[in-house]
């Protein structure tokens, strides 16, 4: 009989933010207490929410006073939170201590300190980068290596991710586990009648940064917009891109036809998913992408980059990838849904576009949903981690001695 585990999670990353981490650090810890874990999660404070707070789930989460930059992530100071984290450990007796992104100070600290307490550590990689920018090189070169080289067990979301995280890392592979991230489904259901409305849409919903791929969207949406005459785009998000996009709105007068509604609590993404029939993902690089399964378990289909691990996410049938070099390979692509890529004339196109729907030429939503549902479920997702916390627990320990000669 496996006995219970007291679990610590920390992240930067944590309500009340909304996004990838946030969700699955809320779901995953719900699960795991499910599961008779004891969990706990630490993050730093959101403004007035500071100390110790407990969420209906049973979730206890310390909000810690660290110096924050924009309220996302913390300033690294090792020696000004040994305190924090050593009292909190002892404290709650933790067994594991398991960090969040790569892009979490809290995360990097909290291992780095628990190691030296003698507690095991698991670590999860939710991003993918390149090798040659300098933000890689500096993540890789001084963070990964050092921060992960002492971690007991190393968790990535894709096959890719995990060749990416252990080349960056020089991490034994042995020791990297793939567990995907995961959806509530029953948060997403697809709505029939709003499928049958037109125009067509296309929704769009990520942060607007260059990474996500934003710039292609001021090439895209004019073209496609110029060669469909009803075609509709809702982009939901913020960041530093929505500039240029509000500019191709202005330069085009596209505000009837490209719609901005901003950055969006979880708890209104599916309402606004059920407005369309396409979901575009323009990722530069994506280790998951977990909004593009929620799209197409709300029954849209979705039309994205072939980067990263993305490929590894969706049946071939649920999903039309193109190379993010070219954007015009996205118009032929999205034509090839919406309207056709050998019209000639805009009545054609709208009838042919309103005839793929009536005939069922993509998969029905519900059809879709239906297909989704055995896939990507949150308990399945707890329980292959809890067989790498135990994992963690058989690895030998090793002295403080063994553990800080690997850093030279």
């Amino acid at each position: 009989m496996l006995k219970n585990l007291t679990i610590a999670l920390v992240s930067d990353f944590f309500c009340p933010n909304t996004g990838g981490v946030e969700t699955h650090i809320y779901y995953l810890g719900e699960c795991l207490l499910k599961r008779g874990h004891k969990v706990i999660v630490l993050t730093h404070g959101y403004g007035k929410r500071q100390g110790i707070r407990y969420f209906s789930n049973g979730l206890k989460v310390y909000y810690l006073p660290f110096f924050s930059i924009s309220n996302t992530t913390t300033m690294a100071s090792i020696p000004g939170t040994i305190y924090w984290y050593r009292k909190i450990f002892l404290s709650e007796n933790v067994q594991i201590v398991h960090g969040h992104s790569s892009f979490s100070a809290m995360a990097h600290e909290s291992m780095f300190h628990a190691w030296c307490l003698g507690i095991h550590t698991v670590f999860t990689d939710h991003s993918l980068f390149g090798f040659a920018d300098a933000s890689a090189i500096l993540t890789s070169k001084l963070l990964l290596q050092y921060s992960l080289i002492n971690v007991d067990q190393t968790i990535c979301v894709s096959y890719t991710s995990k060749e990416n995280t252990v080349l960056r890392a020089t991490l034994n592979p042995q020791k990297v586990s793939v567990i995907p991230n995961a959806i509530v489904k029953s948060l997403f259901q697809p709505d029939l009648e709003k499928f049958k409305q037109r125009p067509t849409t296309v929704i769009i919903m990520s942060r607007l940064v260059y990474r996500k791929g934003s710039d292609l969207l001021v090439n895209i949406i004019p073209e496609v917009c110029s060669r469909h005459p009803t075609v509709r785009f809702v982009i939901a998000g913020d960041g530093p891109k929505r500039v240029p996009i509000e500019e191709m709105r202005e330069k085009y007068k596209l505000h009837s036809r490209c719609e901005m509604v901003g950055m969006l609590p979880h708890n209104k993404v599916r309402d606004l998913l059920v407005r369309g029939h396409i979901f575009l993902n323009t990722s530069l690089t994506e280790a998951f992408c977990t909004s593009i399964v929620e799209a197409a378990t709300c029954g849209l289909h979705i039309v994205s980059t072939k980067v990263g691990g993305v490929p590894e996410v969706l049946p071939d049938d649920f999903i039309t990838l193109a190379e993010p070099e070219s954007y015009r390979q996205f118009i032929h692509l999205l034509f090839y849904i919406v309207i056709n890529e050998d019209v000639s004339e805009l009545s054609e196109a709208l009838l042919h576009a309103i005839h793929q729907f009536e005939t069922g030429e993509l998969i029905s939503p519900q059809a879709r949903h239906e297909r989704m549902s055995p896939m990507y479920q949150w308990p399945s997702v707890a329980e292959r981690t809890e067989v790498v916390y135990y994992s963690a627990l058989a690895d030998r320990p090793g002295t403080i001695k063994e553990r800080f000669k690997k850093f030279f």
